[in-house]
């Protein structure tokens, strides 16, 4: 893929197996509660199909270095994902091998969640945005083509928090397999280039608090780390 400048708002750009891609940076749509433990960590039902929200590209952020999080609204989770990066569009009426052929690339990202204010939100019977889709809510690793990855549904995700090891889950555990979950996704939203997935979080979701060190593992494919800082 050519390398070329197409950033957000906040300066990230995707980058495939080290190189930057004509690429532009579009919506995440998010699945939740994608793992039975992690629903039931929350006290929340497991879903009969999957749940989603979208975060808007001004909260797509580099993973790497460093992550900010607004300290006004409460505590913040961290939620560790695998992350789908489109190559190509995908809408209504694709099959598994369109789906596949749309993968530009497989990454990590969190899902950060302003707990407290997503609570309230939800006793109130009102949208999750925002707890889910503040600027910097969607930081993103870099990312590996499809064709480095022997399994989509063996993959091993990890979150250390200050060296302790907080997620260890696997994409075999996921409810809704990565491909079919694209496919239902492209049901009500199409996929363009550019647009990311995340496909639901392993039980071990918690707290951070500025200062805090953190590594991400997705199988031996990719290792980052990060620290968090207080949003200016």
């Amino acid at each position: 893929m050519q390398a070329i400048r197409k950033e957000s708002s906040l300066g990230y750009q995707h980058r495939v197996n080290g190189a930057t891609v004509d690429l532009p940076v579009g919506k995440a749509v998010c699945v939740g509660r994608n793992y039975a433990a992690h629903a039931r960590e929350l006290n929340n039902p497991i879903p009969a199909e999957p749940v989603l929200f979208i975060k808007p590209n001004t909260s797509v952020v580099n993973l790497s270095g460093q992550l900010a999080v607004p300290e006004h609204c409460g505590a913040c989770h961290f939620e560790a994902e695998i992350c789908i990066l489109l190559g190509h569009s995908i809408k209504i009426g694709c099959d598994q091998a369109q789906a596949q052929a749309a993968i530009a690339g497989v990454g990590l990202a969190l899902d950060l969640t302003l707990r407290d204010l997503q609570q309230q939100l939800k006793d109130n019977g009102l949208p999750w945005e925002k707890a889910k889709a503040f600027d910097g809510a969607c930081p993103v690793s870099d990312f590996v083509s499809l064709d480095r990855i022997d399994d989509l549904q063996q993959l091993r995700i990890q979150l250390y928090q200050n060296n302790q090891l907080q997620q260890d889950g696997n994409s075999a555990d996921m409810l809704t397999p990565v491909l079919p979950l694209l496919i239902y996704i492209s049901q009500f939203f199409t996929l363009m280039p550019g647009d990311l997935v995340l496909t639901g979080t392993p039980a071990g979701v918690g707290p951070l608090a500025i200062g805090d060190r953190l590594e991400l593992v997705l199988s031996d494919r990719i290792r980052c780390q990060t620290h968090v800082c207080a949003q200016p």
